[in-house]
């Protein structure tokens, strides 16, 4: 097995990154103070990943300094809702053709007329003006997971193939109710996948566990391509 290691350019490339960002957010409205411009990122209490990640953790730090969570989380529900609902708004996202100073014009207007707050305004104009909007969907996912562990709740996420009887969800929550600390929520939800042949697929927080039957497929196919 091979653990891949970072090189220090990359490492230095992914922290400069994070803090672009975060210099962005609060030169658009977060903070105008140079003091707190200029302040240690608020830690994360669970790690994220990927550029979506980078993004929900810049706001989760942004929000937090100024104590505008909540509101934040909810203007982000809110404008998920919409992109699930409405189709022209989520072409509108999703389109690589439209130039990023006219997506960034258009979703401010849409934000306006949302009635979000100010905070979650500046940061969907930063994803469009990044040229990242396209990833609204992923981004408002991670912030979600963030603010669950802020909040002390444990979410997991149990895939089947097929939808699991009373009984056997009954017996699963049991189970997982003893992995949670002491005084935390634990949300269970169940999704039903029959890509995945059969077997479960757990996801806990930030964290997966792989029990399908198409993943072992999968690795009994490596293994013989390896062999011949």
């Amino acid at each position: 097995m091979r653990i891949f290691i970072p090189s220090k350019p990359l490492y230095l490339y992914l922290t400069i990154l994070h803090e672009k960002v975060m210099a962005q957010l609060m030169k658009r409205g977060f903070s105008t103070s140079a003091a707190l411009a200029k302040a240690q990122l608020v830690k994360t209490p669970i790690q994220v990943h990927g550029v979506e990640g980078r993004y929900a953790a810049a706001l989760y730090s942004a929000g937090h300094k100024q104590n505008k969570l909540d509101q934040i989380s909810t203007d982000l529900n809110n404008v998920r809702s919409v992109y699930k609902d409405n189709k022209k708004f989520q072409e509108f996202v999703l389109d690589p053709t439209l130039k990023a100073n006219k997506k960034k014009t258009a979703i401010e207007a849409i934000s306006t007329k949302l009635g979000l707050t100010k905070e979650t305004g500046n940061f969907l104009g930063l994803l469009a003006e990044n040229g990242r909007l396209n990833k609204l969907e992923s981004v408002v996912s991670s912030f979600e997971s963030i603010m669950r562990a802020h909040r002390g709740e444990l979410f997991v996420q149990v895939t089947s193939a097929e939808e699991l009887s009373s009984s056997n969800q009954k017996a699963l929550s049991d189970a997982l109710s003893k992995i949670g600390k002491s005084g935390q929520k634990l949300t269970v939800t169940y999704a039903v996948k029959p890509s995945i042949l059969g077997g479960l697929v757990v996801t806990i927080g930030d964290k997966y566990v792989d029990l399908s039957i198409a993943s072992r497929v999968k690795k009994y196919k490596d293994a013989l391509a390896t062999a011949i």
